[in-house]
Formats: C-alpha cells, structure tokens, sequence
C-alpha cells in the first residue's frame, strides 16, 4: 500500500475514448490503470442505484470492497479508472475518496450513438434485454434480478422521467440515443457538487488533435507528460469493427429529438458530424 496513492475517476458516456486514455495513462509510469474494473459488479450496482433500488449504504460498501479496496492496496502513485460504469457513482465515490479526481470525457453523441449501435449491437440495450430490465425495474419484488452480463444492465429512465412511458416503444437506437444524453445530465450534475480543482472537462476530439490538450489533461492529473503519450490518441481502440457510418436521416431526426440540449450543452450543437478514419 502506498499511502499516497492519489485516485482519479474517467466517467463518461462509453464508446468515448476511454479505452484509449486507459491505454495512455497506463503508459505515464508508477500509475496502475484500469477500465471498468470490476465491471460484473458494477454495472448491475450503477443501474439499480440510478433506478433507486440501491441504496446510498449498500452503494458504498460495494465500492468500498471493489475501488476503496483496489486503492488501498495498490502500490502504485497514483490509481486509475476509466469506466462509463461509474459515471452513475461520482457521488458515493467522491465522499469515500474525498481526494480523487474526476474527468468528464465526452464526445460527439451522434458518433457514440452510431458506434454503440453498430458495434455493440445485442450487447447495448437490445429489445429483450431491455424489457427485462423494464420488467424487474417494474416490480424488482415479483422479477429476479438479470445476471449481471453487461447486455441486461443499460438503464432505463426512472418513473418519475416524463419519457419513462414513451421509452417502453423506443428503438434500439433511440434507447442509445437517450442514453448518452441522461448519463451527461447525470455526471454534470454531480460534478456540480465537487470542487474545481477536482473536476476536468475533455472533449474526445480535442485530445486527438492537440498535444496541448493531452498535456494539459496529463498536468491535472500530476502525470508526467511525454510527446509520446498524444501519438496514443492518433488511432481509436477497443474497436471491434474498425468502420464508421454516420447518421442516416431518421436516425438524425431521433436523436436531435432526444439530445439536441444536451449536444449544446457539450459544445457540438454547431458542429458538423464528422468521420472516423481507421
């Protein structure tokens, strides 16, 4: 254990950049880098605690035994996670690691819409996994919980959320598209409640074409910076079909339906969408 092991926190939207910056962290020394570390675990507490059938003292000891302990026991200076995973979790892990920072990494929603559609496919809020997390969401007393495979732990809005009606007939994608704009909503609003100097803000786009970006980030996180470490932003990763497609017009008009304000809020509203080259 090295007592001052300092903690940081990549939370996202996924399908942003954060197996990349996992990949470029872990190469600035003395750092020990994770993405979605201890992900079975989790997700499955993310969704049920965003949905409020987790608790606020089950929530911390859970991570408590996974991060809390993974950082106490870490020899390393500093330890590291990049996960979409925790972007539901910035309050709990903020109070149990009241020195660790946070990075809000985003990007473009129309390019993570398309990749989760088109690469993730049965993996991302597919109809039947979907429905059964609606169903035990529904009435958790009468439906087991999913096991907790990645597939069946995508959120669906809460009760309360004037789409929670509408979502029952949302498409795949459209289920995507609202995805990425409810999980920015939810991280800025925690991040809200944390200091300046814990929070940074990183657009997936500007890492990939300024070092000054990358440094900067690098700086916030006391890392040690080397030209290098932008060459590792040159080319996606964690791409299991190295192709990209933008938006056809009746996926455009969905999710300008469903995240237009939030495209703003990110800074993209007057951005064109653009093309990935592998």
């Amino acid at each position: 254990m090295t007592a001052e092991t300092q903690a940081f926190f990549i939370v996202s939207s996924g399908r942003s950049g954060t197996a990349m910056l996992q990949k470029a962290l872990s190469a600035a020394g003395d750092i020990e880098m994770q993405h979605e570390y201890a992900v079975d675990i989790v997700q499955p507490l993310a969704v049920r605690r965003y949905l409020g059938l987790a608790g606020e003292d089950e929530t911390r000891a859970v991570l408590g035994g996974t991060h809390v302990a993974a950082i106490r026991y870490s020899e390393a200076a500093h330890w590291g996670d990049s996960s979409n995973k925790l972007s539901w979790l910035i309050p709990e892990l903020a109070c149990l690691q009241p020195q660790a920072k946070f990075v809000h990494l985003v990007r473009d929603g129309r390019k993570v819409s398309s990749s989760y559609f088109h690469k993730l496919s049965a993996e991302c809020y597919d109809d039947r996994s979907t429905a059964i997390l609606q169903a035990f969401y529904d009435d958790p007393a009468a439906k087991p919980a999913p096991p907790p495979e990645k597939k069946y732990w995508w959120t669906c809005p809460r009760k309360e959320n004037p789409l929670a009606k509408n979502f029952r007939s949302f498409d795949q994608f459209q289920r995507i598209a609202w995805h990425w704009a409810e999980v920015n909503r939810v991280i800025l609003e925690a991040l809200e409640q944390i200091a300046a100097s814990r929070k940074y803000f990183a657009r997936l786009e500007e890492l990939q074409d300024s070092a000054d970006a990358v440094r900067e980030l690098f700086g916030f996180l006391n890392l040690d910076y080397r030209h290098d470490h932008f060459q590792a932003f040159a080319r996606p990763h964690n791409v299991n079909r190295p192709e990209d497609r933008l938006l056809d017009e009746r996926q455009r008009n969905q999710f300008d339906s469903l995240a237009a304000p939030m495209m703003g809020r990110l800074g993209y509203a007057d951005r064109p969408e653009y093309v990935v080259n592998y």
